[in-house]
């Protein structure tokens, strides 16, 4: 593996460490997050830097730095980061979530995986392309945007649609890509070139109110949507045995027969069982147009039968999966209770994106994968959550998940991290990616 420059890997460790202290939580309402204080955290890095800023609702601020290059035919290269972090369950955390603190070459906390890592990389690549005595090849924009982990609507959505000129580029890289494993046939490595739509439902469960002395054949709605959360978590749409998993498939550390079951619609669900749940989840989800009902609102009183209850579903599509293929699905997994439920108009939906590997700047990131992995085959892989990465295929950009990272964690391990428990990122791997980004805006051809 090759070294990282340690002047660089210190001062992504040390943005990081303070971008995990701001604690910028999203909970998904428009007024948590609190991205300007991230914001201001990225001014102070770019000091000098000719600096753009978005904030369409007060504390949702989003910094646009660009470093122009030395070749007019280069294409254009936007590292796109996220500045909020999901909240967190402290006491279940064996360090402070929010104390960026470095432990055993470990920088722990809440966005330390998802994704302040990256965000904080890019923004000190940056900094050293601008301030160094020759400029990239390529022009570089690096933009942290608010609010990825809500879906994106006070950040990337709205810059895309308001700011298009600004952000405008021809490759986007961002996060979900970059881990090393050791597949079936040797090292590998995964960077994102797709990712599952989303089309999350609130559903409405009637019933009728009453006194709660008297439930002997009442019509509860609470009864009625737990036996709904049971239908849905046990509905499973036919499996689709896309390009992305046929080459995930083939790395998998288990025999010819089993490989032969997941790659069949009708044999995949029995392989899975019979799999390690670190593997079988993820295998499971590039497959299957999933429904997960996550939340439940409603009752009023201890003593009150209630007449509403209100189940926020997350379902993640499948390309091709529209929003009427969606309801489709969930009036087949209701059953007879479908006359019982209200579906809301979709609460965030927007449809699965692909890019394509055959790149110039894919190939690139094969290279420097190779590079800093000898041997390393690079896998194209579908993420199964969603970024905003989306934002920008939809508008025809050619768009990946990368990173680069060493092997001190698991892929398996890695993924856990992701809005998990004690989060942390070795500061091997802070190097290695910042190291990537200054690598691409120098190497990236026409």
């Amino acid at each position: 593996m090759t070294e990282a420059d340690p002047q660089l890997t210190g001062e992504t460790a040390e943005l990081l460490q303070v971008m995990i202290r701001n604690a910028c939580i999203n909970d998904g309402t428009p007024a948590s997050g609190g991205e300007v204080r991230n914001a201001g955290t990225v001014d102070d890095a770019l000091d000098g830097l000719h600096l753009d800023h978005y904030e369409p609702i007060s504390g949702r601020r989003s910094v646009l730095a660009t470093v122009e290059g030395s070749d007019p035919d280069a294409p254009t290269i936007l590292l796109l980061g996220h500045t909020d972090v999901v909240p967190v369950s402290p006491d279940d955390w064996r360090e402070d979530p929010f104390g960026g603190e470095l432990i055993d070459g470990e920088v722990w906390g809440r966005g330390a995986v998802d994704m302040l890592n990256l965000t904080s990389s890019m923004a000190v690549a940056v900094r050293h392309l601008a301030t160094r005595d020759h400029p990239p090849r390529a022009t570089v924009k690096f933009l942290a945007v608010a609010d990825e982990e809500a879906g994106g609507t006070w950040g990337a959505g709205w810059i895309a649609e308001n700011a298009w000129d600004d952000v405008a580029c021809d490759y986007v890289l961002t996060e979900r890509g970059g881990v090393p494993f050791d597949g079936a046939d040797g090292r590998k490595l995964v960077m994102a070139s797709a990712e599952k739509g989303i089309g999350w439902r609130k559903l409405v469960v009637h019933g009728t109110p009453g006194h709660g002395s008297m439930p002997y054949g009442a019509d509860n709605a609470l009864i009625t949507a737990a036996e709904i959360v049971r239908r849905l978590a046990a509905y499973q749409p036919r499996a689709q045995i896309n390009e992305h998993f046929r080459a995930w498939a083939a790395t998998l550390p288990v025999d010819d027969a089993t490989r032969a079951a997941l790659l069949d619609p009708d044999t995949i669900q029995a392989a899975l069982a019979g799999m390690d749940p670190h593997l079988s989840q993820y295998c499971h989800a590039v497959t299957h147009t999933t429904f997960s009902p996550n939340v439940a609102h409603g009752g009023t009183k201890t003593n009150t039968i209630p007449d509403r209850i209100e189940l926020d579903v997350d379902i993640r599509t499948l390309p091709g999966v529209t929003d009427a293929d969606v309801e489709v699905m969930l009036t087949e997994a209701l059953g007879d209770l479908a006359d019982r439920v209200s579906i809301e108009d979709p609460v965030t939906t927007r449809a699965a994106t692909t890019s394509p590997s055959d790149t110039p700047m894919f190939d690139l990131l094969r290279r420097r994968a190779a590079a800093v992995h000898p041997g390393a085959e690079v896998i194209p892989w579908m993420i199964v959550g969603g970024t905003d990465a989306a934002f920008f295929r939809e508008r025809g950009i050619p768009s990946y998940g990368a990173g680069m990272f060493s092997p001190k964690a698991s892929l398996q391990e890695f993924a856990s991290r992701f809005h998990g428990h004690n989060e942390r990122i070795d500061l091997d791997s802070l190097g290695l990616s910042t190291q990537l980004w200054i690598d691409l805006a120098d190497g990236i051809s026409p």
